[in-house]
């Protein structure tokens, strides 16, 4: 990589383009966005960082975690915050080694005024209009189906048991008489214990919330996290696009249908988007804190607190190790650069990986297990990154980072242009020449069948429906985006390698990562909106933030075209030209997220699968009623009770529940014999404990015992579409009944 000999300032979009600092003096709006989107991010960290030990030590207390926490935070706040560069920064320091930032030739245009307050007031205006739309929306979702209630019910027993793992609890029942089971869909059972599925950093933050308001709490904890996220990606546009695109940018991805998607149910996603895109602000604001004396204590604790935010991704989701790969031969180009970032950057990522990996080991080691088809390949693939950037390193030490001269410079950076095309349209022709197709359980294979059949198509259990991937695009911010994203992104490659954006070398690597990997293979079941989680920590802002770059280049372009007819240059056509592109950014979104163009109805559908009567998700609320429908069956099953599923098919989805937020002992008989049944009572009422049965059919516990419906939930869950947008609910349905054994 060549650093070159010009730069741009931060918040520069890059030369050729209007600099958003201004001319001198300190920038006070700009000094306060950036800290207000750094500081979530800080403040997350500080509770994820006290929270593992204290979960791994069985201390996982409410008292112990604001002790701890809050004296931590106000650290991280102090040390993150202090150094925040405004606006008006000089432009970054050079990244070639030896080189001196007085040195760096300032871009050739012309300053503008420092920071808006109506930019940082319509940032904060959207974060704020969005979380209050989510909360408005939010679901009730704590019965176990996917992801959100797992996390839920995670949440839930750490916030009451302060420890991991979940004890089965065999004495309550007699033993297992060689029958029982105990566990559900997303907890594991392992030797005498329950293991949760997930990673801990979720449950550990929906754990506060529990303390600080019970479950209902809990469920509209997403809408504060998606709402923050948003934030702090306004936060990265401004950092890197300008300020005044920054609203635009965040905009978009409100109206985005994933964002909204995962921020109204308890998904990781947000919170991992959060930590992400706050870390490279902090990594991009370390950079732009160069100096002498203080400032370059500051830049290096901006650089650790990023690598540290970035690293503790993996701590809220595994993806997140893929995700931050990319950080690794950055540092082999700061540390070739002989930038004093590169070390505390290292560090930081080093500390935050660690803590993930602990988690994984120790508390989630199924988890682990179940997905060694993607982790076992994503550790090969991180130990080649992390030996390649070693080697290189070592061999290039002494002469630094290579510099493009000659023929190098003009066609290397041009090539690289060149390659954002040729991958995007790879991903567009990707339908016509490859269908994926991947190994499926029995399980996964019905499900898939049914979701097939009530889009009309036909049924291949084994179809991932990958090739189109590039298409959820499309659906989601629409095809003017991804056009414009592709000129971002070819534009910015040139740029980077010939030295002229140092601060896009870092974003453009990982979002061009992130991207391409997870459109080639997102590795999860197809079904939108589903699937669509994928993209929110990184491949929509990624999407977004190129795209409105190339917005800000085009507008500049325009506005610099002396020799142009009058009403083709100037800033009343580049005013124009950017109402356009606006709008070419936001009407795709707000199309599908509101069902603008689609007919009420939905698709056909199973007898299993029903679709709503409302196009449009924005306005529409999933899995309602779920909290006092559990609450109703806790009431009805006694305090002193030891619970027998019958069968599977409702255990799968309510037994964590019975068992965690009932508060009484939970197993399984997966068959329906009635001398075993007859076996667990006995050995229930050895130890002292009343025999409940539940399954979910009447038929299944009326034999042992007069029968009652302590469950009967009707609502909407999400819909399971594969080659279209979604765009309705599908009708939901839990039925539970009890009995109590008669001696």
């Amino acid at each position: 990589m060549s650093a070159g000999a010009r730069t741009t300032s931060a918040g520069s979009a890059a030369p050729g383009t209007d600099p958003d600092g201004s001319a001198g003096g300190r920038d006070t709006a700009g000094i306060l966005l950036g800290r207000i989107t750094v500081l979530p991010a800080l403040l997350a960290t500080a509770w994820l960082l006290v929270g593992l030990p204290l979960l791994l030590l069985g201390a996982f207390t409410p008292v112990l975690m604001l002790v701890l926490a809050i004296p931590l935070a106000a650290v991280l706040a102090a040390a993150g915050l202090r150094w925040i560069p405004g606006r008006t920064q000089s432009p970054l320091p050079l990244l070639a080694a030896g080189a001196a930032p007085q040195a760096a030739a300032r871009p050739k245009t012309r300053a503008r005024p420092a920071t808006p307050w109506w930019a940082v007031a319509a940032i904060i205006a959207v974060a704020v209009a969005f979380g209050i739309e989510q909360l408005i929306f939010h679901s009730q979702n704590i019965i176990v189906m996917r992801d959100p209630a797992s996390y839920i019910n995670f949440g839930n027993w750490i916030s009451g048991h302060h420890s991991l793992p979940i004890p089965q609890d065999r004495a309550a029942f007699g033993g297992t008489h060689g029958v029982l089971t105990f566990a559900s869909f997303a907890f594991y059972g392992v030797g005498a214990h329950i293991v949760p599925q997930f990673m801990a950093g979720l449950p550990m933050v929906l754990a506060g919330f529990f303390w600080a308001g019970g479950i209902s709490t809990a469920v509209a904890a997403n809408a504060l996290l998606g709402a923050l996220g948003v934030l702090a990606f306004g936060g990265l546009v401004a950092r890197l696009a300008g300020p005044r695109w920054a609203a635009l940018a965040a905009l978009v991805l409100a109206f985005s249908l994933p964002q909204e998607f995962t921020s109204r149910q308890t998904y990781s996603e947000p919170l991992a988007q959060l930590l992400f895109l706050g870390g490279l602000c902090l990594v991009i604001d370390s950079l732009s804190a160069g100096g002498a004396g203080s400032r370059v204590v500051g830049s290096r604790v901006m650089a650790a607190l990023g690598g540290l935010a970035l690293g503790l991704t993996l701590l809220v989701r595994i993806d997140g190790a893929s995700d931050i790969l990319p950080v690794i031969p950055y540092i082999g180009i700061l540390l070739l650069a002989r930038r004093h970032q590169a070390l505390p950057l290292l560090a930081g990522l080093f500390a935050g990986g660690v803590y993930g990996a602990v988690d994984g080991i120790v508390l989630s080691r199924p988890y682990l297990a179940s997905n060694k088809g993607s982790v076992i390949p994503l550790a090969a693939i991180g130990a080649i990154v992390v030996l390649g950037t070693v080697i290189a390193v070592a061999v290039l030490w002494r002469r630094g980072l290579p510099q493009l001269s000659g023929r190098w410079r003009q066609w290397l950076p041009t090539a690289a242009g060149v390659l954002a095309v040729v991958v995007l349209a790879g991903f567009i022709a990707r339908p016509h020449f490859q269908t994926v197709y991947g190994p499926v359980t029995k399980a996964g294979g019905n499900a898939m069948a049914i979701f097939q059949r009530a889009d009309g198509l036909a049924v291949q259990p084994a179809r991932l429906y990958y090739e189109i991937s590039l298409h959820w695009i499309f659906w989601y911010i629409g095809v003017p985006a991804v056009l414009l994203a592709t000129l971002g992104a070819a534009l910015l490659a040139r740029r980077c390698l010939r030295g002229e954006a140092p601060a896009w070398v870092l974003p453009l690597m990982v979002f061009s990562w992130v991207i391409v990997t997870t459109l080639y293979r997102p590795a999860i079941v197809p079904d939108q909106p589903w699937a669509s989680r994928r993209l929110v920590p990184a491949v929509l802002p990624g999407f977004i933030l190129l795209a409105t770059w190339a917005c800000a280049w085009l507008v500049g372009w325009v506005r610099r075209q002396d020799r142009a007819p009058a009403w083709l240059r100037g800033r009343t056509a580049g005013g124009a030209l950017a109402a356009v592109l606006a709008l070419a950014m936001v009407v795709p979104a707000v199309i599908t997220t509101f069902g603008l163009l689609h007919e009420p109805g939905g698709p056909a559908t199973s007898k299993t699968a029903v679709a709503g009567t409302k196009a449009g998700l924005a306005f529409q609320r999933t899995y309602g009623g779920e909290i006092p429908a559990v609450d109703g069956m806790c009431a009805a099953i006694p305090a002193n009770a030891s619970v027998v599923f019958l069968g599977t098919r409702i255990a799968n989805h309510v037994a964590q529940n019975v068992r965690g937020m009932c508060g009484v002992p939970v197993a399984i008989l997966p068959g329906s014999s009635p001398s075993a049944v007859r076996r667990v009572a006995a050995g229930v009422r050895s130890a002292g404990r009343v025999p409940v049965l539940l399954a979910a059919r009447k038929e299944q516990v009326s034999p042992y015992g007069p029968a009652r419906e302590i469950m009967n939930l009707h609502s909407m869950e999400d819909s399971h579409t594969l080659t279209s947008p979604p765009t309705t609910t599908w009708k939901l349905t839990f039925r539970v009944w009890m009995s109590e054994p008669s001696r």
